[in-house]
């Protein structure tokens, strides 16, 4: 059966066009608040929301993500606030996943955490640091309640690795674009497309490209050779900004809808690779 992931790829496959994926983490400026602002994503054009799991001891995230992540943790932000948001994204239509490391979902019960995840909506779970040969436990609570397991390659990540990741991903597969932690960047990593080409030949899933895509003609320049645009920091940035200069939580919300909508251009107009 066709997952509403797997629906959206398929119909953006068909307008001949990326799926913008678009990253927040709940919690912050609050719980509420984050909804809001994932809402106005979808409002704005975002395909597919992910849902940054706040956590105290991040390895991918850089500093943009890890200040409005720990300002969420001081806020209160707990597992069940992240499932509650992920319901309401969900409610949006828009397929919701969550983005987490591997420590908060094994402490919550990876049973549990896929169980709870599937009645909230959720399409599935992005776990950057679960290595596939380990995550035999979570593959089986994902196929139990038809949750896409979506694991990341690298541009180091050998030809052997890459085969083994395709093999146990579905929905599709996170490609980084570059070595090191999310951020926004000037450019996009030039071994990007490398990249996707390289997972292209190991799978038919389809490939999302994130990390340093931050403004339209990046996103366009990445639609150009890939199923998928991920833009994580550049939209945090604006609700970063927005609570620093104390220009309230209206000034955020446009923020958030002027970028996606830009976003959302860039995916629909690509730059042939």
């Amino acid at each position: 059966m066709q997952s509403r992931l797997d629906a959206v790829f398929a119909a953006a496959r068909e307008e001949g066009r990326s799926v913008l994926v678009g990253y927040l983490p709940a919690g912050f400026p609050t719980v509420d608040g984050a909804i809001e602002a994932m809402r106005a994503m979808v409002a704005a054009g975002v395909d597919v929301v992910e849902v940054g799991l706040p956590y105290s001891d991040p390895t991918m995230d850089g500093p943009v993500i890890q200040d409005a992540a720990d300002a969420a943790l001081r806020g209160g932000v707990t597992t069940r606030d992240v499932i509650r948001t992920v319901e309401a994204v969900a409610a949006t239509g828009a397929p919701a996943l969550v983005m987490s490391y591997w420590n908060p979902i094994d402490r919550y019960g990876a049973a549990s955490f896929a169980a709870d995840l599937a009645a909230a909506g959720g399409a599935g779970a992005i776990t950057p640091d679960l290595p596939p040969e380990e995550a035999g436990p979570w593959l089986d609570a994902c196929a139990a309640h038809g949750l896409a397991p979506v694991f990341l390659v690298a541009p180091s990540s050998s030809d052997t690795r890459l085969r083994l990741v395709a093999g146990v991903a579905r929905g599709f597969v996170y490609a980084a674009s570059l070595m090191g932690v999310t951020g926004t960047r000037a450019a996009v990593g030039e071994r990007a497309a490398d990249l996707v080409a390289r997972v292209r030949a190991a799978t038919e899933l389809p490939v999302a490209v994130g990390l340093g895509v931050s403004t339209a003609a990046q996103a366009a320049e990445v639609a150009g050779f890939a199923d998928g645009v991920i833009v994580g920091s550049a939209l945090v940035k604006v609700l970063l900004e927005a609570e620093r200069s104390g220009a309230g939580a209206s000034a955020g919300l446009a923020g958030i809808r002027r970028l996606a909508a830009e976003l959302a251009g860039g995916v629909r107009a690509p730059v042939p690779a």
